[in-house]
């Protein structure tokens, strides 16, 4: 198989059923399955006001944040590439009764599968490292967005991606650019949960995007910028040197000197349309 978007779904087919059973607690499910309207802090702090607003959110996994959504008063639909992980944030869905629609396919289908139109597209954490072209993907989240609607976005940051940890320091290991046609290659035989399960499809494909390369493609879309923040916290631990923060973020330790971890944008169409 060569295809690497399809070589990254059998793999997140495999997460997402070992996810599912969530016996690490590391999604929270019986909280989710309960009451739980808790984002990551940081999305919380900057998302604002969702009430009553039409919300994509995209490369949704097992639904956990659409769900939360729309206890924040959203209505929503997930939309992700792998079958099996909507298979269960549909189940989710049911055992929390929470009326939200999931959808299965890839991001660069969202105009015809989710046309909208949205006042907001939700991306975060872990998502656009899994998109070989950044062009492709604004251009869709600006097709489907209502005027004066926004993208949220937050993700891990450009400059701390292409760092690998060696003995106990940081060093620049990838390209600040991933090419489309020659994405990274990565073997894992365990998902990142800690869950002690071995997956069969362990090889995936990623893609690192320069922050010029994230702006851009946006601007180019004709989204403006409104906001944009660098962060010193990331909501996993990416690398062993990390440190708990707080609210479930984790940080470099303090004899370390000091780098985003992380960033987060809006960018909003503008009125008069794209």
């Amino acid at each position: 198989m060569t295809d690497p978007i399809e070589i990254n779904r059998r793999n997140w087919d495999e997460r997402a059923a070992i996810h599912a059973r969530d016996t690490t607690g590391f999604y929270g499910l019986d909280r989710v399955r309960s009451d739980d309207d808790r984002l990551h802090s940081i999305e919380a702090a900057e998302l604002g006001d969702i009430s009553r607003k039409k919300v994509l959110h995209l490369q949704c996994h097992i639904g956990t944040d659409t769900l939360r959504l729309v206890r924040l008063g959203a209505s929503a639909i997930g939309l992700d590439f792998s079958a099996e992980a909507i298979r269960t944030a549909r189940r989710l869905a049911d055992e929390a009764g929470v009326k939200a629609d999931f959808v299965v396919g890839r991001v660069d289908d969202a105009p015809e599968l989710t046309p909208g139109p949205f006042d907001l597209v939700y991306v975060t954490w872990g998502a656009i490292c899994w998109l070989p072209d950044l062009t492709v993907w604004a251009r869709g989240i600006a097709k489907v967005l209502a005027p004066g609607g926004e993208l949220y976005c937050a993700d891990a940051h450009p400059s701390f991606v292409l760092m690998e940890e060696r003995e106990g320091r940081l060093e620049p290991t990838y390209d600040f650019q991933t090419p489309v046609d020659r994405p990274l290659e990565f073997t894992s035989e365990r998902t990142y949960t800690g869950d002690p399960t071995v997956m069969t499809h362990q090889s995936t494909r990623e893609w690192i995007h320069s922050m010029s390369a994230i702006l851009g493609a946006l601007i180019e879309a004709g989204l403006t910028i409104r906001m944009f923040h660098e962060h010193e916290v990331l909501p996993w631990r990416a690398l062993p040197m990390m440190v708990p923060s707080s609210d479930r973020r984790w940080r470099l330790p303090d004899a370390h000197p000091r780098l985003p971890l992380s960033f987060s944008l809006r960018a909003r169409k503008d009125h008069l349309g794209i």
